[in-house]
């Protein structure tokens, strides 16, 4: 005996092909949508950076939020003094007005540092900041962190690395390129001079030497004298000796010498000797 088999009974449900797999699973299709719109939000987002910034060369700089860009600052500056340009902050998505923005400065060193001026308010995407000034010191060497806070709901915040650093004297030119007023007029003066004397000395050595002529002797007669002359002679020696020699006899001038008189040995009398009569 056969048992007669249904044929649909063996068949495997299969669903239509009009339905959709967006139908059966809609959170799929949600993630889908969702990242398809993504993207071009983030593309809208890029391209109006760059059109801001492009905006204002030179002006703006990029922070590390995504949403916010600020003003550019002096890598060096005096404290407690007024920025060439007035700081602001500008937003990127929808702020709305009269939002509070703060901005506080800090490093390793000075963690929370004096400000003036600090706070600002959003308007028409912007908050710009009235003679905003550094008095805290960053220290030697070392450049302070802005913190931009946006009192959105949920607060949001910006960072702005190694914005700028602050000093007593603010940038200076160093000590050994600066030139003394004093100095400068005797700093010239000895420069051309020496550089006089470097060039004298550079002509002098393409100079040949000349060849150097023997010393005549001392014996030569042409020696310290020009040629034709002489050689000058002892005067003493030029005059003649006398006819006379200190051995010969001189009796004709030499008169004759009276003899020698005698005196008589008889004594003197008393009178003649007193010399009286």
């Amino acid at each position: 005996m056969r048992i007669p088999v249904d044929p649909s009974a063996g068949r495997r449900f299969s669903p239509p092909v009009s339905v959709k797999m967006n139908d059966v699973n809609p959170s799929a299709g949600q993630q889908q949508q969702d990242s398809a719109v993504v993207p071009r939000l983030r593309a809208q987002e890029n391209r109006s950076m760059a059109e801001i910034i492009a905006d204002h060369p030179a002006e703006l700089v990029r922070t590390d939020s995504p949403n916010f860009l600020c003003s550019v600052l002096p890598s060096h500056w005096r404290c407690n003094k007024t920025l060439p340009v007035a700081f602001k902050v500008v937003a990127l998505g929808e702020v709305s007005d009269g939002t509070v923005v703060t901005v506080m400065a800090g490093n390793d060193e000075n963690y929370s540092a004096e400000l003036r001026n600090a706070s600002g308010v959003m308007k028409n995407q912007v908050a710009r900041f009235n003679d905003l000034r550094f008095v805290g010191r960053s220290g030697r060497g070392k450049s302070f962190t802005l913190t931009i806070t946006v009192f959105t709901n949920p607060p949001q915040v910006a960072t702005y690395h190694r914005a700028i650093k602050v000093t007593v004297d603010g940038p200076r030119e160093p000590r050994r390129h600066r030139p003394k007023l004093d100095d400068s007029p005797k700093a010239g003066l000895f420069s051309d001079r020496l550089s006089e004397l470097e060039r004298i000395r550079q002509t002098t050595m393409r100079v040949t030497v000349p060849t150097q002529t023997p010393r005549p002797s001392l014996s030569s007669p042409n020696s310290f004298t020009p040629q034709g002359q002489t050689q000058i002679t002892d005067p003493r020696q030029a005059q003649s000796s006398p006819p006379w020699s200190y051995d010969q006899t001189y009796p004709s001038y030499l008169s004759p010498m009276a003899s020698p008189s005698v005196h008589s040995t008889t004594p003197l009398s008393s009178s003649r000797a007193t010399g009286l009569p």
